[in-house]
């Protein structure tokens, strides 16, 4: 599984680079930004993007369809510290397949989410 993480948050990124890494995933490229998702989703094949529901000062959500429209970013799952039933809503309304909480990160959730 070649995954793009996209989210503002450093200490984040390194902690799901880090277990992702180890249960089999291969981490391809992060991202903090709506544009820097987008270069980095149409630069190198990614499986699945996980787009911070609240990416800094921009909404994940946009940046999540922005890469389904262009067909880029492979399966989109939404993360957030939230919890689901708080953004049910956001990820129905989107074009993300799922969402996936950042306290549950695991590759199995990935692939439960991707179905």
């Amino acid at each position: 599984m070649r995954c793009l993480i996209v989210d503002d948050s450093e200490r984040f990124v390194r902690s799901a680079r880090r277990l992702l890494e180890r249960e089999g995933a291969t981490v391809v490229a992060t991202a903090a930004t709506g544009a820097e998702a987008l270069a980095a989703a149409a630069a190198t094949p990614v499986d699945v993007s996980l787009v911070d529901v609240q990416l800094g000062g921009e909404s994940g959500v946009d940046v999540a369809d922005e890469l389904a429209r262009r067909g880029i970013g492979g399966t989109i799952l939404l993360i957030s510290t939230l919890a689901a039933e708080d953004v049910a809503e956001l990820v129905a309304g989107s074009a993300a397949v799922g969402f996936v909480g950042k306290s549950d990160l695991s590759v199995e959730a990935l692939q439960r989410a991707s179905r």
